[in-house]
């Protein structure tokens, strides 16, 4: 077991890492009877992408000695209607000053693209990432 996932009551819960025992608190968002006080459970899969995607260029790039601290990534979540769903995330990575090479650039655009999470998605889930160098 990874997470034991608590109903708090008024439509929150928590989340909690078995193993650190940090919680993650949701909410239903506004636009679903929520309060927005917290991620919504989509909320967490658009942010399990973005770091997913950091998370994978980050072994490519300690693996190739590769210094790419500071990156970050903002993520759009579209959701659709009939069935309400997720039908895009778009990834933003924002990389931080320094001369990447084009073959560092390469290596860390794979990465990105191979992430487990990307990979877990389905089909008709709509995804983009885009990797603006400095």
């Amino acid at each position: 077991m990874t997470t034991e996932i608590i109903y708090a009551g008024d439509l929150h819960t928590d989340a909690r890492h078995i193993r650190s025992g940090n919680i993650i608190q949701t909410d239903a968002p506004t636009d679903n009877n929520g309060k927005g006080e917290a991620f919504s459970p989509t909320d967490l899969v658009a942010a399990a992408l973005g770091s997913c995607v950091l998370t994978i260029m980050g072994i490519a790039a300690r693996n190739h000695n590769i210094d790419m601290t500071g990156a970050t990534a903002q993520v759009n979540k579209v959701m659709l209607a009939n069935p309400r769903r997720i039908g895009k995330l778009e990834v933003m990575i924002q990389m931080p000053e320094g001369n990447f090479t084009e073959k560092e650039k390469k290596i860390l655009d794979k990465a990105a693209h191979g992430c487990p999470v990307k990979q877990s998605l389905h089909p008709d889930l709509e995804e983009t990432i885009i990797i603006k160098w400095q």
